[in-house]
């Protein structure tokens, strides 16, 4: 059931059985592949591009951006982690999944050089892996393949600064009992524009979590994926936004429940100001009908915090099976709530102030989920810095 919510609605549990009317990305998966050549260029009466601005993509989604900028890639990692810099014919890049649009098969097809990070098998690192990708301007293609091994455990930064246009296929490939959390976040440059399609593969009884955070860039569409390489696996998929005059950041999730006995679960909150932001959310599960004992929920929460901001909901689920512990879902986008500010400013709390533990309060269930005491503060940061822009 594919729904937007506008501004003060909510929708709860909503689900559709059957075949028929499959969430967007289920169909778009089905034409998955590594030649750019099999996606049609986009018009943007796609149901996949229908939210994207398509004059804003710089040519990555119709060929004509030719590779002309660059991308410093600098790893940090622990003792007993291997940080490569692999040529695009490694038999280990590609496992985790195909692209499933052209601007990912476009990022397949040129880019030159990938880099592979490699967590041994049985590792437990005691320190996250940090990954800083600066942008140094123009056009570029760009490919990263995180590989933990089984029974490992590891925390993966991924910090993306400066200024681009670039394409990118991000990997995660999880070994069987094995956990990863991957911290993502977009803190381009203004000018900057971000298409990239993340997938994770997860094993046996291995744990997956994903934090999204985005704040700059003049367009970031990130596509997130989940496939299960086994039973009893786990994906958590957490993200945050924060969408100011002119932005466009698009969301789009899919998790592919095609094996009996795994979970997911999906929270992503958004906040929005000024005149043109756009905040756009999909999310896309479907349980398959292989995918018994499947337990899945998604949820989707955004505070308009002034006029002129727009958001476009949408979650979708398809279940093709009844044999499952749970699934459902809920979105929801309301307005700054006038009674908690009034509620702290009749206590004496300045409204600025009221203002900001309003908001930092909405993301701090999100943050936290992060668990690296100096990032997270650094977000928080960063999140009243842009109220107090507003204010300004």
């Amino acid at each position: 059931m594919a729904t937007s919510i506008p501004a003060g609605s909510t929708t709860d549990g909503a689900i559709q059985v059957g075949q028929s009317a499959q969430p967007a990305d289920a169909r778009v998966s089905a034409a998955a592949s590594y030649d750019v050549a099999d996606f049609p260029v986009p018009h943007g009466r796609e149901e996949e591009w229908r939210f994207t601005p398509l004059d804003r993509l710089r040519g990555l989604h119709d060929g004509t951006a030719e590779a002309t900028g660059g991308l410093r890639v600098e790893v940090a990692a622990p003792e007993g982690v291997t940080v490569e810099t692999v040529d695009r014919g490694d038999a280990r890049l590609g496992r985790a999944g195909k692209p499933v649009d052209r601007v990912a098969a476009q990022a397949y097809s040129a880019f030159e050089k990938a880099s592979v990070v490699t967590v041994p098998k049985d590792a437990v690192l005691s320190e996250p892996v940090r990954i800083s990708v600066h942008g140094e301007g123009g056009t570029v293609y760009a490919h990263q393949l995180v590989e933990v091994g089984q029974f490992a455990e590891a925390v993966v930064v991924i910090d993306h600064t400066g200024d681009a246009t670039l394409a990118a296929n991000v990997e995660f490939v999880v070994g069987d009992g094995a956990k990863l959390t991957v911290v993502s976040v977009q803190d381009w440059d203004d000018t900057a524009v971000h298409v990239a399609q993340h997938t994770a593969l997860v094993g046996r009884d291995a744990t997956f979590k994903s934090v999204v955070v985005t704040f700059g860039g003049d367009l970031v569409r990130l596509h997130p994926r989940v496939v299960y390489g086994g039973t009893g696996g786990e994906a958590e998929l957490y993200g945050l936004y924060f969408t100011d005059n002119g932005q466009h950041q698009e969301h789009r999730l899919f998790i592919d429940h095609d094996t009996p006995h795994c979970r997911s679960n999906v929270a992503y909150k958004g906040a929005l100001q000024g005149q043109d932001a756009h905040a756009v959310w999909i999310g896309d599960v479907l349980i398959r009908a292989v995918a018994q004992g499947t337990d899945t929920y998604e949820l989707n929460r955004n505070l308009v915090l002034t006029d002129g901001a727009r958001v476009d909901s949408v979650p979708n689920l398809e279940i093709e099976t009844g044999e499952i512990v749970g699934a459902g879902h809920a979105s929801a986008t309301g307005r700054f709530d006038d009674e908690q500010l009034f509620y702290l400013m009749a206590r004496g709390i300045p409204a600025d102030e009221a203002r900001r533990l309003v908001v930092r309060g909405f993301f701090a269930e999100l943050v936290q989920q992060i668990g690296l005491a100096d990032l997270e503060e650094r977000l928080l940061t960063k999140i009243e810095q842009e109220l107090e822009a507003s204010v300004g």
